[in-house]
Formats: structure tokens, C-alpha cells, sequence
């Protein structure tokens, strides 16, 4: 039987809050960022990729699939090699690897560490993250809402 929305909200809070500890990246934008590209986990790029995020070298296996770009403010639809996972988790910890280490997201880590201003790690990754001028205003609206809100804490109380 498929999961329900909130059952895959619950099961990516588990994953992001473990990876909190483990890396810093916040949990609450990690599913942000989840439910964004993924449309709340009912639609992954290719195998269990959670946050559209492009094949590079370091992944193993990827998929040819069409996506929408938004180039000089024109929607486009474009074919681009996305990287397969084999799971949930693994999907999640290659984005907290990609906002802790990934070349274009140094500064705003790096700031980040400094000041933990989650709002402003946010902004700056989206700015990089998406072609979509919104997505960092969308990403701070899921960020608080109500429903990710208590799945971390019910997910850090679990943790704890």
C-alpha cells in the first residue's frame, strides 16, 4: 500500500534530523527542499532522487529525464542526466554532502556555520539550487509550515 503524504513527511524527518546531527544541515530545509522537487516525496527524479539533483561524477548510475528550467524568466523543458540512488536515505545524505561540500554552496555554508541563520542559508542555496526566481521564497513558506514543523520534532523526540 503507497505511503501517505504525511507518512513520507514523517519517514524524510527521520533521515534529515539524523543527518542535523550528524553534518549540520538543517533538517527543516533539507525537507524543504524534499518536498519541493519531489512534490512531497511522490515523485523522485529517476531511482529515489528526493532533490533533483544533477548526475555528476561522484554518482554511480543516473537517468535521462525531461525537466522544467526557467532561462531568461521563459519556462523550458529540457532533457538532463539526474543521479539514481538506491534509497530514501542515500538521496538525503548526497544532498547534505552536495550543501556541505558542493563548490557552489561553500559561501553560504560557510556563513551559515557562523551565524545559523536559517532563513539566509536558504535564500543563498536556492539562488544556486533552482532556475526558479520563487523557489527560495517557497522553500522559507514550507521551512514553517505547521506540518514540517511537528514531523521534526516528533522525529527529534524519537532521535533523542
Amino acid at each position: 500500500m503507497p505511503k501517505d503524504r504525511s507518512q513520507r513527511l514523517a519517514e524524510v524527518a527521520k533521515i534529515a534530523v539524523r543527518l542535523e546531527t550528524e553534518t549540520g544541515v538543517p533538517a527543516r530545509m533539507l525537507v524543504a527542499q524534499w518536498a519541493i522537487e519531489s512534490r512531497w516525496g511522490a515523485k523522485p527524479v529517476g531511482d529515489f532522487n528526493f532533490f533533483g539533483i544533477k548526475r555528476a561524477k561522484r554518482h554511480g548510475k543516473g537517468s535521462a529525464v525531461e525537466t522544467r528550467e526557467v532561462i531568461d524568466g521563459e519556462d523550458v523543458r529540457r532533457v538532463c542526466e539526474f543521479a539514481d540512488y538506491d534509497s530514501l536515505e542515500e538521496s538525503c545524505r548526497d544532498y547534505a554532502w552536495l550543501i556541505t561540500h558542493g563548490a557552489p554552496y561553500r559561501a553560504a555554508w560557510q556563513k551559515y556555520q557562523q551565524n545559523s541563520d536559517l532563513c539566509d542559508l536558504v535564500l543563498a542555496v536556492a539562488r544556486v539550487y533552482a532556475t526558479d526566481p520563487n523557489y527560495g521564497w517557497l522553500a522559507l513558506k514550507i521551512v514553517e509550515q505547521p506540518n514540517v514543523v511537528a514531523a521534526i520534532k516528533a522525529a527529534k523526540t524519537a532521535h533523542a
